[in-house]
């Protein structure tokens, strides 16, 4: 049996502030609050997703209410480490669980997300990867998860890894658009739309929510010896 609570009705998500998807007159269930460090709609987005994909995995039970809380990082707007991600998204998440204390807030998970750069020597050159990190925490525990990581364009990695400019501006200027980072993302820029941001998120999202909701797995104390 899973620890993960269990899931019956998906309702639909809101971002505190903005009241985001909100349906005039729609009642929450509060059985299952999942707060998320963040009202953009890509990352939003990318939790609804993550939990409606392992909702196969429970049994019937509590409805789930997803709300985004704008928060700060602590680190830089684009980390330039995996390190430096993986501290962004555990401080988004941690300072939602210092505001469910302080407020009183019904919140039973807490999310941060971050994308963020992280770049390898290989064969005498550098190469600059973005990848996209999440943290989970139940307010007790917490684990990480990471999606895949795609390579920049040189010019793209001279312009935010070097030169220091912002990944949503630079990728902005890159592919000649606005808006980028609320929409597909860089990762829907460099991959030619085949992975978009919300998808890498979702991706690191099931990852980090697994030792919840595979806790079996995760609680095992020694590997069984065949034979």
């Amino acid at each position: 049996m899973s620890s993960f609570p269990q899931a019956r009705e998906f309702c639909l998500f809101i971002a505190e502030g903005g009241q985001y998807n909100r349906v005039p007159g729609e009642s929450f269930l509060n059985d299952l609050i999942i707060a998320v460090g963040s009202a953009r709609k890509p990352k939003l987005a990318a939790v609804r997703e993550a939990v409606e994909g392992v909702l196969d995995l429970l049994l019937a039970g509590t409805s789930i209410q997803i709300v985004g809380v704008e928060v700060e990082s602590g680190v830089n707007h684009t980390p330039l480490s995996r390190e430096e991600s993986m501290r962004g998204a555990r401080q988004r998440a941690e300072t939602l669980i210092l505001i469910a204390r302080e407020q009183a807030r019904p919140w039973n998970y807490f999310i941060g997300l971050e994308g963020g750069l992280d770049s390898v020597m290989e064969d005498g050159r550098q190469r600059v990867f973005l990848e996209s990190w999440v943290y989970v925490s139940d307010g007790a525990r917490g684990h990480f998860g990471r999606s895949g990581a795609i390579e920049l364009p040189e010019a793209l990695a001279e312009e935010v890894f070097v030169k220091g400019t912002e990944l949503s501006i630079a990728i902005d200027q890159f592919a000649g658009e606005a808006g980028i980072r609320d929409a597909r993302g860089a990762w829907g820029v460099l991959s030619a739309n085949k992975i978009t941001r919300q998808e890498a998120f979702r991706v690191a999202l099931i990852a980090a929510f697994a030792p919840f909701f595979n806790s079996n797995v995760y609680h095992k104390n020694a590997i069984a010896k065949l034979g």
